[in-house]
C-alpha cells in the first residue's frame, strides 16, 4: 500500500499517528490543516489510503461528495478515540480490510470488517483472480451474482477449471445447467460470452491469457499495427482486456510503430531472439521471412513463445494475418497450477505467519497430515477441498499435492514448523516440474520454538540432525553426530525417540559425551507452543543416567557445545565475540 494519510486532531489521535509512523516508516503521512474536514479531503485526494481518527459519521459526511468508484477511491479506515475499533469504512476489498487489520496489530484495537464475504470467509468476487491479472468485463452484475453466492443459490461456474483460483462455496459449480442457475460466474477471454437472450446475472472475468505476436517491415506506422491487431482480435472474438503482452523478434525491439501501438493499448512488449523463435513449430512458416530475419515465423512464433513462457504451454487461437507492412497472430496461455508449500509453525496460532494464513485462504485444495489440517480448518474458505492422510504417508501427500497442481488448481501442501526443515518441501519439489508454479512459505521451526523456551542455546554455530533411520541408515546418522561432536556444535535432535526406536538417542548422547563436559546443558521441549507443552533443563550426564525416558517423537532435544552454560536457569550458548565499545 502506498502512503497512508492520517487525520488526527486530538492528543490521543496524534499519539496513535506517531506509533503507526514508527511501525511503518516512510509510509504514514500526517495531514495537517486548519479544519479536520480540509485535512480529510486532502488525504482522500492525495494519498493511497486514509486513516481517520474521527467519528465514522463525520468522516462519511466530509467524504460523501468526493466518492467515485470503489476501485479508484482510496480505502478509508476510521479509529475511535479510545483505540477500541478500527472500522473498514470504504473499499473493504481494495485495501481497507487489510489496513484495519494492520492498524489493529499496532494499536491493539479490534478490526471491524462488515463486507459479507469476509464475515462468511467467502472468496470476495470483486477481487476474484486479481492476483492473476483478472479484470471484470462489467461490474454491473456483480452485486446480484455476489448475493446469489452468499445466499447459497445455485451459481454456474464457467471456464475457471484451468486457473489456480481461490475456492468458491459448494453451491458454485460447473455442473449446474444455465437454466437452473440463479447466476453465472464466467472466466473467458472471448467476447462471445454465452447464448443470446435471457440469462441470469453473469459476472465475466477476463484472464490475462492472450499474447499477440507481431512482425513488421521497418518504418511501419502505429496505426497500421494497431488496426491489424484490433481486427485479428475482433474476428477471433477475443477480448482485448485479456491481452497480456505483444511479442516480436528482438530485431524489432526499437520499432516505433509496434511500441506505440502496444503503448496506446496499455500492453507491454516482449522480444525474443530469432534463433529462439526458429525453434517454435508454427502452422504457417515462411522461407522469405527466414531469409530476412533468421526465423521462418515472427508473428505466430512470437505469440506461441510468449504464451508458453507465461504458462505450461500455448495454443494458437488466431493464425497470422498480413497487411502491407505488418503481420499479427494470437496465442492463448495454458496456465500453470500453483503449489504453495506452507509451514504452519510449531502449533500455536499466533506463531503461524500471516503469509501462511493468506495462502491457506487462497488455496482451493489443501493437502496435509490429518492433525495439521485440523489445526487450520477454521481458516479455510468455504468450498476448499481437503485431502488428508496419516503419519508415514509423506510421499503420497507430496505426489497428491503436485498432481492436483498439475490440473491447474491452487494447492496448499501444509506441514508443521518450516516446510523446508524435515518436512514436505523436499519431497514435493522432488516431484514438481516446470509445469507448475511453486511458492514456499516459511514457518517457525520446532527447533526455534524450543530454543526460545529454553533460552538461547542456538546463539552460536549449531547443527540439526534427525535420529530417524527410516530413510537414512544409522551408520550415516552416527557419522554426522560424530562430526558435530568433533566440530563442537550445539546439536538439535529431531525425531529423537519413539517406542520402536529407543536406543538411538542414548547412543547419540554417548558420542557427544566423548567431546563434552558432563555438565553440558541439555534442554528438551515436548509439544513446543502446543497444549501439553513441557520444558526441561538438564545436563548431558543426567540424560545418560535415564533422562531420555521423558523424550518422544513430539520432543526436540538440544545439546550444548563445550561453551554452552546455564545462566539463571536458562540455556545459553555464548556468541563468542569480543564486544568492543
Amino acid at each position: 500500500m502506498s502512503d497512508i494519510g492520517v487525520i488526527a486532531v486530538t492528543a490521543r489521535g496524534r499519539a496513535a499517528a506517531e506509533r503507526l509512523a514508527t511501525a511503518w516508516p516512510g509510509t504514514v503521512r500526517t495531514i495537517t490543516a486548519e479544519r479536520p474536514a480540509e485535512a480529510l479531503r486532502t488525504a482522500f485526494t492525495e494519498c493511497g489510503a486514509v486513516l481517520s481518527f474521527l467519528a465514522v459519521g463525520a468522516t462519511v459526511r466530509v467524504l460523501a461528495p468526493l466518492l467515485g468508484d470503489k476501485t479508484a477511491d482510496p480505502p478509508v479506515v476510521c479509529v475511535d478515540e479510545s483505540w477500541d475499533h478500527a472500522v473498514a469504512l470504504l473499499g473493504g476489498h481494495h485495501g481497507a480490510n487489510e489496513l484495519a487489520e494492520r492498524v489493529a496489530g499496532v494499536l491493539g484495537c479490534r478490526p471491524v470488517i462488515t463486507t459479507a464475504s469476509d464475515s462468511t470467509r467467502t472468496t470476495p468476487l470483486d477481487s476474484y483472480g486479481e492476483d492473476l491479472g483478472f479484470t471484470l468485463a462489467d461490474r454491473g452484475p456483480l452485486a446480484a451474482v455476489g448475493a446469489a453466492v452468499l445466499s447459497g443459490d445455485p451459481v454456474r461456474l464457467e471456464g475457471a477449471e484451468a486457473w489456480p483460483l481461490p475456492p468458491l462455496p459448494d453451491g458454485v459449480c460447473a455442473r449446474i445447467p444455465v437454466g437452473e442457475a440463479a447466476a453465472v460466474i464466467r472466466v473467458s477471454d472471448q467476447c462471445d460470452d454465452g447464448p443470446v437472450g435471457e440469462q441470469p446475472p453473469t459476472a465475466v472475468y477476463r484472464p490475462r491469457s492472450l499474447v499477440v505476436g507481431v512482425g513488421s517491415a521497418r518504418g511501419v506506422s502505429a496505426d497500421e499495427v494497431g488496426d491489424l491487431i484490433d481486427g485479428v482480435l475482433a474476428d477471433a472474438l477475443l477480448a482485448p482486456e485479456s491481452v497480456r503482452a505483444v511479442a516480436t523478434v528482438d530485431l524489432k525491439a526499437d520499432e516505433e510503430g509496434i511500441l506505440r501501438a502496444a503503448a496506446r493499448r496499455g500492453w507491454d512488449v516482449v522480444t525474443y531472439a530469432a534463433a529462439e523463435l526458429a525453434d517454435v513449430e508454427v502452422p504457417n512458416p515462411s522461407e522469405v521471412v527466414r531469409a530476412e530475419v533468421g526465423t521462418p515465423s515472427v508473428a505466430e512464433a512470437a505469440a506461441l513463445r510468449g504464451a508458453a513462457g507465461a504458462g505450461r504451454g500455448a495454443e494458437l487461437v488466431a493464425s497470422k494475418r498480413k497487411t502491407a507492412n505488418a503481420t499479427a497472430a494470437v496465442a492463448r496461455v495454458r496456465p500453470r497450477g500453483r503449489l504453495a508449500v506452507v509451514g504452519l509453525g510449531p502449533g500455536a496460532r499466533d506463531l503461524t505467519a500471516p503469509r501462511a494464513v493468506a495462502e491457506l485462504r487462497r488455496a482451493s485444495v489443501v493437502v496435509g497430515l490429518d492433525q495439521y489440517v485440523d489445526q487450520v480448518r477454521d481458516l479455510l474458505r468455504p468450498g476448499t477441498r481437503i485431502l488428508v492422510s496419516g503419519l508415514g504417508q509423506e510421499e503420497e501427500r507430496a505426489r497428491t499435492a503436485v498432481e492436483e497442481a498439475r490440473t491447474g488448481a491452487a494447492v496448499a501442501l501444509i506441514g508443521s514448523g518450516d516446510a523446508g526443515v524435515y518436512a514436505m518441501a523436499s519431497p514435493a519439489l522432488d516431484f514438481a516440474g516446470p509445469d507448475i508454479e511453486v511458492v514456499g512459505v516459511p514457518g517457525i521451526t520446532a527447533a526455534v520454538a524450543a530454543s526460545n523456551l529454553l533460552g538461547a542455546p542456538l546463539g552460536h554455530d549449531h547443527a540439526y540432525i534427525s535420529l530417524s533411520d527410516l530413510h537414512t541408515p544409522w551408520e550415516a546418522i552416527e557419522r554426522r553426530v560424530r562430526a558435530a561432536a568433533e566440530g563442537d556444535f550445539t546439536v538439535c535432535f529431531y525425531n529423537p525417540r519413539s517406542r520402536k526406536r529407543d536406543w538411538q538417542l542414548p547412543r547419540a548422547l554417548e558420542i557427544l559425551a566423548e567431546h563434552r563436559p558432563a555438565a553440558t546443558p541439555v534442554g528438551h521441549v515436548h509439544n513446543a507452543s502446543r497444549e501439553g507443552e513441557c520444558v526441561t533443563m538438564t545436563t548431558l550426564e543426567e540424560m545418560l543416567a535415564g533422562g531420555v525416558d521423558a523424550v518422544d517423537m513430539f520432543t526436540v532435544v538440544l545439546v550444548g557445545s563445550s561453551a554452552s552454560r546455564a545462566v539463571a536457569g536458562r540455556f545459553v550458548t555464548p556468541r563468542g565475540y569480543t564486544w568492543k565499545g
